[in-house]
């Protein structure tokens, strides 16, 4: 698990110039609507667009997926577990 020091030392700066002025006034607007500083705003844009694609998801599970079933283990099948917890 990595500590909150180890977050934070791994974490970087990223500077953006030229950006035309109409497009920083409606990202300042943005953040403004969101009730966030321009800085926050622009980071959860960042991070929101970076995030995996649902195909990168996808094939990330069936590797995952595809290593489980070569190791020989089984999912337990938990139906008719549950089925008695319901029926208490």
């Amino acid at each position: 698990m990595i500590s909150f020091k180890q977050q934070i030392a791994s974490m970087a700066d990223v500077l953006i110039r030229n950006i035309d002025k109409k497009t920083l006034e409606r990202l300042k607007e943005r953040a403004a609507r969101n009730n966030r500083s321009l800085q926050e705003e622009l980071k959860e844009l960042v991070e929101f667009h970076a995030k995996p694609d649902i195909e990168e998801t996808r094939g990330r599970v069936n590797e995952i997926l595809m290593k489980y079933k070569a190791s020989g283990k089984k999912f337990p099948d938990s139906g008719d577990e549950l089925s008695d917890d319901r029926s208490r």
